[in-house]
């Protein structure tokens, strides 16, 4: 059952760093599903120079370039209030540079390998051409989301070690190069897919509510769903 008697806190993770394809709209699509149902909901904006808050419900992280991308990484295993969030059961979503910092390691911009936090078992490095495109995945049957649409622009292939799930496996698209893309592990997803991809899958936003939340009522199809099947339909 749904909890409505307190506020859900949504931590947008460094958006002065990892900002760079939108994806502040994976927090405005969770805070418009989370009100609807008559959530209370705050987006907390923490900077790259401020402490990440343990106390939060949903951690979103971005994409950015490769130097960023090092900053980021560097701070967020600096502070560790990421890491013990996550220990503590909060949900995070991590998409492209975000999806790579959170693994084991991920490759600089000179393909030098560095330590990421440590959220996934995985390890990114840099592939030989760029993957640029509409993405289609089947996702994960354990989700029940069906399949999943986005936008992919990064050189990075990630490596899934055995801790993790895959997210999905690729109809259209790189994805992290084998197949696959994305992953999950407990109640943290990364992912390449910008578009955003929760505006572009409202369902896997939902997963996100549900897993912060508690069962959660439906809502009537909207906008979100139309995008969902427009742009799966546009891929093919």
């Amino acid at each position: 059952m749904t909890d409505t008697s307190s506020t859900l806190r949504i931590v947008w993770v460094y958006p002065d760093l990892l900002s760079t394809y939108g994806d502040q709209g994976n927090a405005l699509v969770l805070r418009r599903r989370a009100e609807q149902r008559g959530v209370c909901t705050e987006i907390v904006h923490v900077n790259s120079s401020d402490r990440v808050p343990r106390e939060g419900d949903i951690y979103l992280l971005g994409g950015g370039e490769d130097r960023p991308q090092v900053l980021a990484a560097h701070r967020l295993r600096a502070c560790g209030g990421l890491l013990r969030a996550a220990e503590d059961g909060a949900v995070v979503l991590a998409v492209c540079a975000g999806y790579q910092i959170v693994g084991e390691s991920f490759g600089d911009d000179e393909a030098n390998p560095l330590p990421g936090v440590g959220l996934l078992d995985i390890r990114s490095g840099r592939g030989q051409h760029r993957a640029v495109g509409e993405v289609v995945a089947d996702a994960a049957p354990a989700l029940g989301v069906g399949q999943l649409t986005g936008f992919e622009n990064h050189q990075g292939r990630t490596a899934l070690g055995p801790g993790v799930a895959p997210l999905a496996e690729t109809r259209v698209g790189v994805g992290n190069g084998d197949g696959t893309e994305g992953c999950f592990r407990g109640r943290v997803i990364g992912s390449y897919l910008h578009g955003p991809i929760l505006p572009r899958n409202p369902a896997l936003a939902d997963v996100l509510l549900g897993w912060a939340m508690g069962d959660l009522p439906p809502l009537p199809p909207s906008w979100s769903e139309r995008l969902h099947e427009e742009r799966l339909a546009a891929a093919g």
